[in-house]
């Protein structure tokens, strides 16, 4: 029966997730998998490139970080554009920029061209990740979010898995440029999917006002039957009006927390970038193969699609920091082990799938965490700011790898560093789930309330 008010909130979260959801996340995975899939191609050509063109760690240290510097500005910048613009025309602009920009890459005839086109790479695929986990946070009912964030977001290491598994067999037979080309074909292939069935956040539409007959149509697939002509939608305000994305995300109520999603999310992404950059050139280093450092890099990967599910689940039936938190802590013990266990290709294996499922399913966990947190006004620039310094710790570590390598220090030692940060991450989700979370979490359910 039609309704002459509905709010969209209430609508999501007290309805069973529908088919339309089902395909709107289905949406997203593809989308995350495509950008992990192009994220961590360097790292399986790396090894390539240094015996075919004579290339340092160091100039392999400036080509990972060029495309993490664009990254960080593609995150920076899409953000508050999101939240100006709307999340489905940034999604979809990114997703064909960094697909072309991969194609380009494929043609590189030296290292500064290589450097420059993979800059260019990186805004798409900086821009794509923060808002993907806005529009599926804003379709998802509050009580399964983290879950189905975390599903969304283990595509990341799902596609960065099937990297692994397609350089494993195709660097061998074809070479590096024909990995590159198969990570530049695929993102322009789902392009025309993602304008025909990715639709606009419903919540985003109805506090930029738009008309009623565009969010109506929607929400006739969220829940046929419930509008009419005459129908208004509503979404009750957690925040003040008049205030910008930027001011609410470093107001006074939110500064704590998002200083520490900041800290813990540049910490996290140096570790989780350091190893799945330089994981596969550390391994060669010690004796093995390119197709052995490339499998277990690969199960590094696949861990982490595992453990974001674990991660996600988790996090909907217990305090979400204190979930993640442990997780990082368990990781940082199993990184310290991985060092240990230089000897056997079989162990490594196993550690890297151990290592990933905790780190890179705990990394998936920060989405739904800052997601959680913001409102619909201000959360495409929450999470693309969190994004954007994380991804600076992700610059940093491309730099932090070449020097380790170049220091000559030994594999254990390497890897009892690299434990640090997911130390460093445990500690900045424990400080904001004992401050920063309590306090917004009280004021979500005042509001929730009065809307009611």
């Amino acid at each position: 029966m039609a309704s002459n008010e509905i709010d969209v909130r209430t609508l999501i979260n007290d309805r069973p997730i529908c088919g339309y959801q089902k395909l709107i996340i289905l949406l997203g995975f593809i989308v995350i998998a495509l950008d992990g899939f192009d994220i961590t191609l360097m790292g399986f050509i790396a090894p390539e490139l240094k015996s075919q063109w004579g290339v340092s760690n160091q100039q392999l240290g400036m080509v990972i970080s060029a495309a993490l510097v664009g990254l960080t500005i593609g995150a920076l910048l899409a953000g508050p554009l999101a939240d100006w613009l709307g999340r489905k025309v940034i999604i979809i602009n990114s997703v064909f920029f960094f697909g072309l920009w991969t194609l380009v890459t494929a043609f590189s005839h030296n290292i500064d061209q290589m450097i420059f086109f993979r800059f260019m790479t990186g805004l798409g695929l900086g821009a794509a990740m923060p808002n993907v986990g806005t529009l599926i946070s804003e379709y998802a009912p509050e009580k399964k979010r983290s879950f189905i964030i975390t599903v969304v977001f283990c595509g990341f290491t799902f596609g960065a898995a099937l990297g692994g598994f397609a350089a494993s067999w195709v660097i061998p037979q074809m070479g590096w440029h024909a990995l590159l080309l198969l990570g530049g074909i695929l993102p322009l292939l789902s392009v025309p999917l993602l304008i025909a069935r990715l639709p606009e956040s419903v919540r985003f539409l109805v506090t930029r006002r738009a008309s009623n007959q565009r969010i109506g149509k929607i929400v006739e697939k969220l829940a046929p039957g419930s509008t009419n002509a005459e129908t208004r939608y509503t979404l009750p305000p957690l925040v003040a009006p008049g205030k910008g994305a930027m001011q609410i995300v470093i107001s006074r109520q939110y500064r704590l927390g998002s200083l520490m999603l900041w800290l813990g999310y540049f910490m996290a992404l140096f570790l989780v970038y350091l190893l799945g950059s330089w994981l596969p050139t550390l391994v060669k280093g010690i004796g093995m193969s390119v197709a052995q450092a490339a499998v277990i890099t690969a199960l590094y990967q696949a861990g982490g699609t595992l453990g974001s599910l674990f991660a996600g689940w988790l996090m909907d039936r217990v305090d979400p920091h204190r979930a993640l938190g442990m997780i990082y802590l368990l990781g940082a013990g199993l990184t310290l082990s991985i060092g240990l266990a230089s000897h056997s290709s079989l162990m490594l294996g196993v550690l890297a799938l151990a290592c990933g499922f905790c780190l890179n399913g705990a990394n998936t966990g920060m989405n739904a965490l800052s997601a959680h947190y913001y409102p619909t006004e201000a959360r495409a620039t929450g999470s693309s700011w969190m994004h954007g310094v994380g991804r600076i710790g992700a610059i940093l570590s491309a730099f932090a790898g070449a020097e380790m390598l170049a220091s000559g220090w030994g594999f254990d030692r390497i890897f009892a560093i690299i434990a640090i940060p997911a130390l460093i991450t445990a500690c900045a989700i424990f400080i904001k789930g004992a401050r920063g979370y309590n306090r917004q979490a009280q004021l979500v359910s005042r509001e929730t309330a009065k809307g009611l």
